[in-house]
């Protein structure tokens, strides 16, 4: 039998902050990644940092450039419409689901206020990195509630895109509070049992949420042209 890797731990340390960096713009779309550079910053050898680029080169996240090094991919506008779409149907079934589960799962219930909370606490300080990791709480808390595993299972693939995507508005001090307001109005109708409400409202947020970051890399690219 072939010997196991000793380093799991490590690398999925230095895939998590790689990907953090990258989710937030710490490292920019086109980006050149130097191993060696990376792997002093985080005090690791190159071979986790080796191993972490090949996981996320294999999610489409980074790309080949050049002799055995790497870059950050650019967000296509087309593939994130097509995930927005994806991602407003399995929100809205989630949304619908959790309603149902709110009275009798209190623990569930809890996670989403808790969640809720944590979110309506943000300010004009709170940094990018935060303000993705609780945007994305707050849904897997719906998801969780909801109590179809299949949801969770179906998007965890997904919310590294996601979470590049969501970069892309929640840069903007306008949207932060326009965000939690929609959060705001998915919570309530959750929390009241209002199932086809909060169907209709978590829909509605994936959708503008898609059509914000569409736009967005739109205007972006005509700039850059």
């Amino acid at each position: 039998m072939i010997p196991l890797d000793p380093l799991p731990n490590l690398i999925d340390q230095v895939y998590a902050r790689i990907l953090e960096a990258i989710s937030d713009r710490t490292l920019e779309p086109g980006q050149r990644i130097r191993q060696n550079e990376l792997a002093d910053k985080l005090g690791v050898s190159r071979q986790p940092v080796s191993h972490a680029l090949h996981l996320l080169h294999r999610q489409g996240l980074v790309a080949e450039s050049g002799k055995r090094g790497f870059e950050v991919t650019q967000l296509d506008p087309a593939r994130i419409r097509q995930l927005y779409e994806v991602r407003g149907a399995i929100d809205a079934l989630a949304a619908r689901l959790a309603a149902a589960r709110a009275a009798s799962d209190a623990a569930g219930r809890t996670r989403l206020e808790t969640a809720f909370a944590a979110g309506r606490g943000i300010d004009r300080n709170t940094s990018l990195a935060e303000l993705i990791a609780l945007d994305v709480e707050f849904h897997r808390a719906i998801y969780h509630l909801a109590g179809n595993p299949v949801i969770e299972e179906t998007m965890a693939p997904q919310w590294p895109h996601l979470r590049r995507s969501m970069a892309t508005v929640l840069s903007e001090l306008d949207y932060r509070g326009s965000a939690w307001a929609e959060h705001a109005d998915i919570a309530g109708h959750i929390l009241r049992g209002d199932a086809q409400a909060a169907e209709r409202a978590a829909l509605a947020h994936a959708q503008t949420a898609g059509r914000l970051t569409e736009e967005r890399l739109r205007a972006g690219e005509e700039a850059a042209a």
